[in-house]
């Protein structure tokens, strides 16, 4: 087995561009004439600049071009001398099977996909995520806690911030009116979360304050924070708060729901899919049977 070196000494040279590199990636070589389109071969394969260019990603700089042909090339020639090789090596009636037999699936992977697609009704009734979940709550545990409340950052020096201090921690309607306001122009970020559940790490990410190894301990201690550092007021209070191992909110498991229904529904119509292909088969006299199959 012999590989010609002429692409050694071509990829090295300043190149520009995906089709100035394929332009110089050519060359002359000894042993066995190339074929003109040829970049590199190993035994009788050959791989080609038509080959290249398809693979090659658009839209590459110059010099991504480049480096992007090299180590293709490379790895070509790898697999084909790993290829080469292993020929001789292993049963490769074995692995001809363990191909079409991935091929076959890939196969049906895609038509299914395509199908499904095409002709299910993708859309879950929202009442049949609700009914989901109701069933099967034990099945959606936090793993970490969930919180509702306020979170506010100011710079230290803010002239809103006294009064922020006074409002952040108060539920009644008109002190909810007055945080709006001063916030939204006072803050650098304010956040009102007390209709909704959000992930603690969201807040513990924005804080630059040492919690400690357990956000649970330390919520079920402390609802509330008031913490300046680096030029900054950080505000924060849990008006509520699920922990570790409680029952995952609604709004926190509808996606998740949503992914194992569609999962289960392309699983329930990839299935009516064969066996409607079969039937038909059969109907049409495609299908030609010589065993028991029960």
């Amino acid at each position: 087995m012999r590989i010609h070196k002429r692409i050694l000494t071509n990829v090295a040279a300043p190149l520009v561009g995906a089709v100035s590199l394929l332009g110089a990636l050519t060359g002359c070589s000894k042993g066995d004439e190339p074929g003109a389109d040829d970049l590199v071969r190993v035994g009788k394969a050959a791989l080609t600049r038509e080959a290249l260019s398809e693979a090659m990603p658009r839209g590459l700089s110059a010099d991504d071009s480049t480096k992007y042909a090299h180590a293709y090339i490379k790895q070509w020639i790898n697999n084909q001398l790993v290829r080469q090789v292993a020929a001789n090596e292993i049963d490769m009636t074995e692995i001809d099977k363990m191909v079409e037999q991935y091929r076959d699936e890939l196969i049906m992977w895609e038509y299914g996909r395509l199908m499904f697609d095409s002709h299910a009704n993708l859309q879950i009734p929202e009442d049949s995520i609700r009914a989901f979940y109701e069933a099967n709550k034990d099945e959606f545990v936090l793993s970490r806690p969930m919180v509702k409340g306020v979170y506010i950052k100011a710079a230290d020096d803010a002239s809103a911030l006294p009064e922020m201090r006074k409002l952040y921690r108060s539920h009644t309607p008109a002190d909810i009116d007055k945080l709006d306001k001063v916030a939204s122009t006072g803050a650098v970020h304010y956040d009102y979360f007390r209709d909704r559940w959000i992930d603690w790490e969201q807040i513990e990410s924005r804080i630059p304050y040492d919690f400690g190894p357990s956000p649970d301990a330390y919520l079920r201690s402390n609802k509330t924070v008031d913490y300046t550092h680096g030029g900054f007021a950080y505000l924060f209070d849990a008006t509520d708060v699920l922990y570790t191992g409680q029952t995952m909110p609604y709004e926190a498991a509808h996606d998740l729901i949503v992914d194992r229904l569609t999962f289960r529904n392309k699983r329930n119509y990839d299935e009516q899919l064969k066996r409607n292909l079969y039937e038909n088969a059969l109907e049409v006299g495609k299908i030609s049977i010589f065993c028991d199959l029960e």
